[in-house]
């Protein structure tokens, strides 16, 4: 059962893993589904993520970017509206997209914590066990403004931080970690921070800014790349969002919110 987060914040077990998702994976059906997502289709995306999203902890991939793609396609069917509970009561397809959502994250949070009392501390574990818990406080806490997440918000925090102690170049683990920060900083009141473990919207860019312009993987820099340019964007920093859009725009030229943001800003002042 999960508990509710009373605080203001507001995201076969012998298989291997592969962290770096798509990093081996060069025309392969994940690597397919990753590119609907970036391409902001995101319907496809979870179609293509659900036939490889199986109950083991090889699937933990697909699976984390299957809840990616359903949080997305619930986020957009919502729209811009402030009044988050009479969006989502609007959206005619969210109540079944949430209902699957919440399914899936618990299915898997169950694979990745009954692999990890089998090999503890294993890095690829511990890095989706925390981005599915992180996905669902983003879900819950941002996108339909519910107060709930305090146990996923921990356990993401702990699981992030154990794979960076390990690992500090982990660019994944570094993006999502650099969430928690920003989120923290800017949506918890001051004195409730600490109750959170802190945070700093400061770090929390450095890091993707410093995770984006690293090179390799073309779906680990495009994760870190959509980070910053939604932290740009709530910063208001226009300029330095089109910069990022412009730079996004070359390797998913089809992303339709890069398209409209580009063309909506593109005689924008600096």
């Amino acid at each position: 059962m999960r508990r509710h987060l009373v605080a203001v914040l507001l995201v076969t077990l012998t298989v291997p893993v592969v962290l770096q998702a798509g990093e081996n994976a060069v025309h392969s059906p994940f690597s397919s589904a990753q590119q609907l997502f970036y391409d902001g289709r995101y319907a496809d995306a979870a179609a293509a993520a659900t036939k490889l999203c199986v109950a083991d902890v090889a699937g933990l991939a697909a699976c984390e970017l299957r809840t990616s793609a359903l949080h997305f396609m619930l986020r957009r069917g919502m729209g811009d509206s402030t009044d988050r509970k009479k969006a989502f009561a609007a959206c005619e397809h969210c109540p079944d997209l949430l209902a699957d959502f919440l399914n899936e994250t618990t299915r898997s949070t169950e694979v990745a914590r009954a692999r990890l009392k089998v090999v503890p501390g294993e890095e690829q574990t511990l890095f989706f066990l925390g981005k599915l818990d992180l996905n669902f406080v983003w879900l819950q806490l941002g996108t339909l403004g519910r107060k709930t997440g305090w146990d996923e918000y921990w356990e993401a925090r702990h699981s992030l931080d154990d794979v960076l102690a390990a690992s500090p170049g982990n660019v994944r683990a570094k993006v999502a970690r650099a969430w928690v920060d920003y989120i923290v900083d800017t949506k918890v009141p001051r004195g409730a921070r600490w109750v959170l473990g802190g945070g700093s919207k400061k770090r929390g860019l450095l890091a993707v800014r410093e995770a984006a312009s690293t090179g390799g993987d073309i779906f680990i820099r495009a994760e870190a790349g959509f980070a910053l340019w939604d932290m740009q964007m709530r910063e208001k920093d226009i300029r330095g969002a089109r910069i990022t859009a412009a730079q996004l725009a070359n390797d998913f030229p089809a992303n339709p919110d890069i398209r409209k943001f580009l063309a909506t800003h593109a005689a924008a002042s600096d």
